[in-house]
């Protein structure tokens, strides 16, 4: 079994039909458990339906930095959808693909909407942190949440050591295979903290020249794997340990992915 916990199933979509029907067979045909994050309201409604008939799949609710001045003035509009979703992703500040400070203060509005109802709800978040790693990790300050998911991280090593401090898992992706930087946090990552995630279809398309598909997670694992002196089973069993400490004790996680895991060996 493999773990993906970062991706946009939905966004297949912008790929074509036959890539989409492709991606759903391989996660079904693999069991690949796939956290689909989505980028706003929409995102999240075909991330549902997509996911009617795949239980791999787990559909997720958030909106997503580079959305946030669409999306401000409609916080209010959430509360059904925020009490429907088993965690919020993919939320965050973005200050390095957004240049436009002016857009910043509507993302930091948007995650704090998200961040209170993981507080109150006590769901997991997955957070985008690019360049704005310090101030993401200074607004955690000002909530009690369960379970933090850092995704693709690729700041400063010492803030890097804040977020672990506080508890905080993180998804790693194919750039630990090419980046020295990312080969770096991939390194420093706990041994019980670390996830993987493909980001499909086109966080990868930087590294490898293509959309990535569901089963680039397993290059994904040997990537990981190398990079921490270990063997590609090894770590494809901590990740399943990590995923199963991660949801265990969640009353939000799908009884299905909890069934799956329970069967899996952890360690």
């Amino acid at each position: 079994m493999w773990i993906d916990a970062h991706t946009h199933i939905d966004r297949y979509d912008l790929v074509g039909e036959a890539m989409l029907a492709s991606a759903l067979a391989e996660i079904d045909a693999h069991r690949i458990l796939t956290l689909s994050n989505s980028m706003d309201v929409a995102s999240y409604v075909r991330n549902l339906e997509l996911a009617e008939a795949c239980p791999f799949i787990l559909p997720v609710f958030g909106v997503h930095p580079w959305n946030a001045v669409e999306a401000v003035d409609h916080l209010e509009d959430y509360g059904p959808l925020l009490a429907q979703s088993p965690m919020f992703g993919e939320l965050g500040l973005d200050y390095y693909f957004v240049k436009d400070s002016a857009a910043y203060p509507a993302q930091v509005k948007v995650l704090r909407r998200f961040l209170a109802a993981a507080e109150q709800q006590r769901k997991t978040v997955s957070l985008h942190t690019k360049g704005a790693e310090a101030d993401v990790l200074e607004i955690l300050e000002d909530y009690d949440l369960p379970r933090v998911i850092v995704h693709w991280y690729s700041g400063p090593l010492d803030i890097l050591d804040a977020f672990i401090a506080r508890g905080a898992y993180f998804t790693v992706n194919i750039a630990a295979r090419y980046s020295d930087a990312i080969k770096a946090i991939t390194a420093r990552i706990p041994d019980d903290r670390l996830l993987t995630e493909t980001d499909n279809p086109g966080g990868a398309r930087d590294f490898i020249d293509r959309f990535g598909t569901p089963l680039l997670v397993r290059d994904v694992i040997e990537a990981v794997a190398e990079v921490r002196g270990t063997s590609a089973a090894a770590l494809a069993q901590q990740v399943q340990a990590n995923l199963w400490s991660l949801i265990a004790g969640d009353p939000w996680a799908p009884d299905a992915w909890k069934a799956l895991l329970e069967h899996e060996p952890h360690g």
